[in-house]
């Protein structure tokens, strides 16, 4: 009888084993920028380290002379030796794999006023793409990094315009002959050039089993940059970010659910997380691909004639006030949001929320301005009920597991219901 218990015990582990889930973990180091209770501490991010197998160190950036990766903010990073104390976790985390991350839309310095111009030009020389290999080879080994995301700054698609009546006749009309407009004349060449860039560092990496993994940035069009079948076999993993589809920066005046699970009506087909998954399934294996949770909400500001409810909204007035935790126009993190929600009745500042009930478009809340017209607000976000969801489309799938997006924006204090990291431990809870 102990026989047959112990070897059903060794089942049970071995299933369990082989089912693991990748749980990758983001961390912007500029988070440490942050003032008060908003401020990300190493103790802070250690309470989250349990839950994660790889944790992303963003950002790094590409020098724009030398074409070399380089530390972003070299004052943090390395001079207060922020990038050894990351990697030093291991020593209490001997399973959790580090990871350097080049790129994440932070690396703003660029060529001719094209913030991400370098990222093209690198492609386009071998001696630019050696120099960076090998920086980054350089770069990992000295602060013991486990290997290099990319998180590569290709230009974004163009935002959506809503267009009614003539406007949209017109333009229907006019895109029959004169096509989308060109973000990129040389985007064949630049798909080609990032395949061998993969290759190259794969081959750099490899005597030293240095992981080299791909984060796909929001709004960038995988079918343009990316060959799911050529470069899956050099990467140990992809992250698909597919979220931030709509924002107050890129549609000001214009708000809707920021990360769609499936497509929702009279939106582009790109704009939700079923359709890069199986853009990226029809090549890539489905154990490397993560998919990318968000832990935070994108606002608008609202005014007292438009409607809350009616999607797209319509004649905003751009970016939501910032938070007092992150003091961002447009963002709010999972607890700058959670503390002011009420499904019920309405409090003074706090927000109404609509929950997802289809389990499809997201979770909202808003609040309607004041008899001056101010602090009206409306947010599209996550919280733990629609991560978990995501989580459950994950496992469905098949896929190789979830990306955190990332562990400073979520509840790392736990002032929602005493629950630290509740994004982070939900969407693991549902795996």
């Amino acid at each position: 009888m102990r026989v047959l218990l112990f070897y059903l015990l060794a089942g049970t582990f071995a299933a369990f084993c082989a089912a693991e889930k990748l749980v990758v973990c983001n961390y912007e180091a500029k988070a440490h920028l942050r003032q008060g209770q908003g401020q990300f501490s190493i103790p802070d991010l250690e309470e989250a380290l349990r839950y994660c197998t790889h944790l992303i160190y963003g950002y790094a950036a590409i020098d724009d002379q030398s074409f070399k990766l380089v530390p972003l903010n070299e004052n943090f990073d390395v001079l207060r030796d922020n990038y050894r104390l990351i990697t030093d976790l291991k020593r209490r985390h001997p399973k959790l794999k580090v990871l350097l991350s080049v790129g994440g839309n932070d690396d703003v310095s660029g060529i001719d006023g094209e913030l991400n111009e370098k990222y093209r030009t690198i492609l386009e020389s071998t001696v630019h793409r050696l120099a960076f290999v090998n920086s980054a080879y350089t770069l990992l080994k000295e602060y013991n990094f486990d290997g290099l995301d990319l998180a590569w700054e290709f230009p974004e698609t163009k935002p959506k315009k809503v267009k009614t009546g003539l406007k949209k006749a017109w333009s229907s009309f006019k895109s029959v002959f004169t096509g989308e407009k060109v973000i990129d004349s040389n985007a064949a060449q630049h798909r080609e050039q990032f395949t061998s860039l993969v290759k190259e560092l794969k081959v750099a990496f490899r005597p030293d089993n240095l992981l080299l993994s791909l984060t796909v940035l929001p709004n960038i069009n995988s079918t343009v940059y990316y060959d799911p079948k050529r470069l899956s076999p050099h990467l140990d993993f992809i992250a698909l970010h597919a979220f931030d589809f709509y924002t107050p920066q890129r549609n000001g005046h214009l708000a809707d659910f920021p990360s769609p699970i499936y497509e929702l009506i009279d939106r582009r087909e790109d704009e939700n997380v079923d359709y890069w998954v199986k853009y990226w399934l029809n090549g890539a294996p489905a154990n490397k691909i993560v998919l990318g949770i968000p832990t935070y909400g994108r606002t608008w500001a609202l005014q007292g004639e438009s409607k809350f409810d009616e999607f797209p909204i319509t004649d905003l007035e751009g970016p939501g006030e910032p938070g007092p935790l992150t003091k961002e126009a447009g963002l709010l993190s999972y607890p700058e949001i959670c503390t002011k929600v009420t499904t019920r009745t309405v409090i003074p500042g706090g927000l109404t929320k609509i929950p997802d009930a289809s389990k499809r478009q997201g979770v909202y809340a808003y609040r309607y301005p004041d008899n001056n017209e101010k602090g009206g607000i409306w947010v599209g976000y996550e919280e733990p009920e629609t991560a978990a969801t995501k989580a459950q489309y994950v496992k469905n799938k098949g896929l190789g597991g979830i990306a955190i997006d990332d562990l400073t924006l979520d509840d790392f204090r736990g002032v929602c219901n005493n629950n630290k990291f509740a994004i982070l431990k939900a969407a693991v809870a549902a795996l």
